[in-house]
């Protein structure tokens, strides 16, 4: 497999997953685990630190091995690879926490079939070198991770009145217990869709007059 002649490692390379391709508020790719995991912020932290090491230790696996790989067998190496990861981190969450571990339920095996870890075997670590896909799925993961948090904060804030577990408001508080059910979920990556898509635009906007402004002068 050929690999792309452009080994510059930028900043680009890691924050793009961050903003401009955010697996969850751009691409709107993982949502089965963004719904469901996120009615508190442990979950959320846990399911993104999961799939962050899930997104670069198969990154790096695939992109040392594209060269070997023959084409015609290169999608069903990469769901090997990226299962062996996965059974992995299945067992350290319930080596450290049971409760945990059944808090997040089948949805660390379905890591496995997560197009985001797929997407970026493919697309990205086959046709570059390690280190620079190490680094962009390090992005893509500290992106895929953030939309995690920012959902799983709203809704525990809302739906339960702590963070973290740790009471925020008292007993005094009435929770929005529909925050922590499913339509809640949906009600908050709504909410989120439309604030990041209105930061984009806005900063789209600026690039505009920006640019408009260096042409004029």
């Amino acid at each position: 497999m050929t690999r792309k002649t452009d080994t510059q490692i930028t900043w680009k390379t890691f924050s793009e997953g961050l903003w401009a391709n955010n697996p969850v508020f751009v691409m709107l790719l993982g949502m089965c685990p963004t719904l469901a995991v996120t009615n508190s912020a442990i979950n959320a932290l846990a399911m993104g630190l999961a799939t962050t090491f899930v997104l670069l230790a198969s990154g790096l696996l695939v992109s040392l091995l594209a060269r070997y790989i023959p084409k015609q067998v290169r999608i069903a190496t990469y769901i090997v690879i990226i299962a062996t990861f996965v059974t992995m981190i299945d067992y350290i969450i319930q080596a450290i926490s049971l409760d945990l571990y059944n808090a997040l339920g089948a949805f660390i095996q379905l890591i496995v079939v997560n197009c985001i870890i797929l997407g970026r075997a493919e697309a990205y670590a086959s046709k570059h070198r390690p280190a620079k896909a190490v680094l962009n799925a390090l992005g893509m993961g500290a992106g895929f991770t953030l939309a995690l948090l920012c959902l799983g904060l709203v809704r525990e804030i809302l739906g339960s009145g702590s963070v973290f577990g740790v009471d925020l408001f008292g007993p005094a508080f009435q929770p929005w217990v529909i925050m922590t059910l499913p339509p809640g979920g949906f009600l908050v990556l709504g909410a989120w869709l439309l604030l990041f898509d209105w930061f984009r635009l806005r900063r789209q906007q600026k690039e505009t007059v920006t640019g408009g402004q260096s042409d004029v002068a």
